[in-house]
């Protein structure tokens, strides 16, 4: 039923491509929703539509770091309440936010019919978009690999920490040798400068390429910066609060770069396909244990 209701839904929008960016990192305090965050609306203020989807279904937290009201979430769009037009809030620079739930329901306990409405509510998604960024949660659980496969492109935020390239090893690994994903872009972030970055990114890469059959591509040295601590506490983004930054430089380079990287024509570039993508490995995920 889902798999013929996903099919109906995609012929219906065949001409929307978009570009869908999942970024995740293996562990928590990396930087990973401030890297989403910004590049996000460093892309809408090249005049870009973004949307960002907060993946931390249990843990939302997008939402709070802008300081923006929300009403609903997801939760409400699976109950049936409303559509996910209706949930979504704009942020800075007519960014769109889709907010995750914090601490009601989880996306691993969804039944078949809200895997349905799920793809519909995606699928039938009247906002026009350019961009989707998914902020993973941290750590590597289910929903953490499904929305990076379901992704056209998986960024990994990594900082110079041993824990933070140990479970940045482990999402890659999985990813890899699971589900058969080959291709990462790394962000090096929180570095003293563009040479640590490097060194950073060279021994993770050292580390996969002994272990592992990908390819990985350091796309963005983000510096440890002040000034990110400032605008957290403005709940606003360094691109816009300090612009001129070391950090804020960056993560602008960082979307310049990113919207570069090209958008499957047939069938990946669907905003309907990333989320059957997404529907379709939980389901199988499930079917396994």
């Amino acid at each position: 039923m889902i798999e013929d209701q996903a099919s109906s839904l995609r012929k219906m929008n065949q001409s929307r491509l978009i570009k869908v960016i999942a970024v995740t990192g293996g562990k928590g305090g990396v930087g990973k929703t401030n890297i989403t965050l910004n590049t996000a609306i460093a892309m809408a203020k090249q005049g870009k539509r973004v949307m960002v989807l907060d993946a931390d279904l249990g843990l939302a937290n997008v939402d709070v770091m802008l300081g923006l009201r929300v009403e609903k979430n997801l939760s409400h769009v699976l109950t049936g309440e409303c559509t996910l037009d209706d949930v979504l809030v704009t942020g800075p620079h007519g960014i769109k936010i889709a907010p995750a739930t914090s601490g009601t329901q989880s996306m691993t306990e969804l039944t078949p019919t809200e895997h349905a409405g799920l793809i519909r509510a995606f699928s039938e998604l009247r906002t026009q978009i350019d961009v989707l960024i998914v902020d993973t949660a941290a750590g590597i659980s289910d929903m953490v690999l499904s929305f990076s496969r379901a992704s056209q492109d998986i960024m990994v935020v990594v900082c110079d920490e041993p824990t933070s390239l140990t479970d940045a090893y482990a999402l890659i690994k999985i990813l890899n040798r699971e589900h058969g994903v080959f291709r990462f872009k790394i962000v090096a972030n929180m570095v003293r400068d563009v040479r640590e970055g490097r060194e950073l990114f060279s021994k993770l890469s050292k580390v996969t390429g002994r272990f592992l059959d990908v390819a990985l591509e350091l796309v963005a040295t983000v510096p440890f910066d002040e000034n990110i601590r400032r605008a957290v506490r403005k709940q606003t983004a360094i691109v816009d609060a300090y612009p001129g930054s070391p950090a804020a430089v960056a993560i602008s380079q960082l979307a310049t770069r990113a919207l570069s990287w090209p958008v499957p024509a047939q069938p990946g570039g669907h905003l309907e396909f990333f989320i059957e993508q997404l529907v379709s490995n939980k389901h199988a995920v499930g079917s396994q244990r």
